[in-house]
């Protein structure tokens, strides 16, 4: 008897036997889903003023993950209209990140909620960050240019009144960082 047929006779005998469907409307359900993929933003890297990657193609349900390297950083939603401010009242805002040397001890995460384009930008000196280029966006539409990342910071060199950040930090999670090994 063959190891699989002498598993089906010992589950019969226990009782563990699942019947068959008795009609077509069988619609078997994902039982467990595959996990979500971690996209890694790194604010500062090089000792720029960049986010790198600063352009994010992400599924729904995916994380973008920003770690921060020195000196201090943030990050902030915006619009694509107003690049150095928070979109709304519910923009998500991770707080500053002041590091002297290597990478901060936490991160923070966002959860990619649909294809809508997400603008987001450094705030860090009232903004000058943003004005200098430090933005960025998640899902931009590449079939549009005149709301490209480019188009984006074009515009954000030209604003004038500081940045704006929200009251406390919101529209994400701020954790211990996963990989403090990662050498950003």
């Amino acid at each position: 008897m063959h190891s699989s047929s002498l598993f089906i006779t010992f589950a019969a005998a226990l009782g563990f036997v699942a019947a068959a469907p008795t009609d077509n409307t069988y619609n078997p359900t994902k039982t467990s889903s595959s996990p979500r993929t971690t996209h890694t933003v790194v604010a500062g890297r090089g000792g720029r003023l960049i986010f790198g990657p600063d352009n994010i193609v992400a599924e729904v349900g995916s994380i973008v993950e920003f770690h921060f390297n020195p000196l201090n950083h943030s990050v902030v939603e915006s619009s694509f209209g107003k690049p150095c401010q928070p979109k709304d009242a519910d923009s998500f805002f991770g707080g500053f990140f002041p590091i002297r040397q290597g990478q901060s001890d936490e991160v923070f995460q966002i959860e990619v909620k649909d294809t809508r384009p997400i603008w987001f930008y450094c705030a860090q000196n009232n903004g000058a960050h943003c004005q200098s280029g430090m933005t960025g966006v998640v899902n931009q539409n590449f079939d549009c240019q005149e709301f490209s990342l480019r188009a984006h910071r074009e515009l954000a060199t030209k604003v004038q009144e500081p940045g704006g950040v929200q009251a406390n930090i919101q529209g994400g999670w701020r954790i211990p960082n996963p990989n403090p090994l990662g050498g950003f």
